[in-house]
């Protein structure tokens, strides 16, 4: 299997992430995380995916076929390495650049003075009526040029920002889990204050062991005398039962679509990794087959309207 990492530039938001996680399971790979930010340039997506190698002309012939897309590029995902996305705005030193103020303006030279020609000299004739005061002349002041306002600094994108991965918090998942005796099904609070107590690269590994040992947990508890059923039996026999008692959940074929997740409220923020473990942690003792897959084809908290899970085997 492969990890890539697809890059794309799209005009709108709405619906992306459902359309282009529908090409990427179709062509045979199953959706790892995803990313939407706004960009002057349009609405750029990053997606990591994951599927056989054989399959990755597939996506490529797949991703330049739908008319959303203006431009992408397809490349190998390491973790823990960032990567700027292709399309997103960048600052050069021309954009940077602002103009320097206008010179004042400098005064004209002062005229030659010329020396007045001398008074003829003539007879007075001396007025004993004294003279009416002279008023004196208005002064006129020119006011200064205005000093144009400096240019606008350009305001860069946010960069593509994705936290390194980090093991589980294994203590804090099994403090958060010996509270659910008690509280389940009410463990949204738990949850939520799981995912803000660790850190943030630990914070999609710890919501998927708290899932996987959660859904291992409901099994035993509800469902332990079920086993040897088909995947389509054991959505309807055990996943939505099972889900119903946490969350607003519709099932559409091979599909889960959850409707206001607790999880998925902060924007670019999903918690569909714990409803996709707490899935394989209850379904896998129940499906005849040993190749059960649950992964998030879309979230809320990207822009769709639900969380839609996708599970195969």
């Amino acid at each position: 299997m492969i990890d890539l990492e697809i890059q794309a530039l799209s005009e709108r938001r709405d619906g992306l992430l459902i359309e282009v996680g529908r090409l990427a399971v179709a062509s045979g790979f199953t959706l790892q995380r995803q990313r939407l930010m706004q960009d002057p340039h349009g609405m750029l997506l990053t997606m990591v995916v994951r599927g056989p190698p054989r399959k990755r002309r597939s996506l490529e012939a797949a991703l330049d076929g739908f008319e959303r897309i203006i431009s992408f590029q397809v490349s190998p995902f390491v973790a823990g390495e960032l990567k700027p996305h292709f399309a997103a705005s960048r600052t050069g030193i021309s954009d940077a650049y602002i103009p320097p103020p206008a010179p004042a303006p400098t005064a004209p030279p002062a005229a030659a003075t010329t020396p007045a020609p001398p008074e003829p000299v003539a007879t007075a004739v001396v007025s004993m009526q004294p003279e009416p005061p002279q008023q004196a002349e208005p002064e006129f002041m020119l006011a200064p040029a205005p000093v144009p306002p400096p240019a606008p600094s350009p305001v860069a994108a946010a960069p593509h920002v994705e936290p390194v991965p980090l093991d589980p918090d294994e203590p804090a998942v099994e403090k958060m889990l010996s509270k659910w005796a008690h509280d389940y099904p009410r463990i949204f609070p738990q949850l939520l204050s799981l995912e803000h107590s660790v850190a943030d690269g630990a914070r999609a590994s710890s919501l998927e062991l708290a899932g996987r040992r959660g859904g291992a947990w409901v099994f035993k508890r509800d469902y332990a005398a079920v086993a040897g059923l088909s995947l389509h039996e054991a959505i309807e026999r055990v996943a939505l039962p099972a889900l119903r008692a946490l969350v607003e959940v519709e099932q559409k074929g091979g599909q889960l679509h959850i409707q206001n997740s607790p999880l998925c409220t902060e924007a670019d923020h999903s918690g569909c990794t714990f409803f996709s473990s707490f899935l394989e942690g209850l379904l896998g003792p129940a499906v005849l087959s040993d190749n059960l897959s649950v992964f998030a084809v879309c979230c809320r908290s990207y822009g769709a309207d639900a969380c839609v899970l996708a599970l195969s085997d």
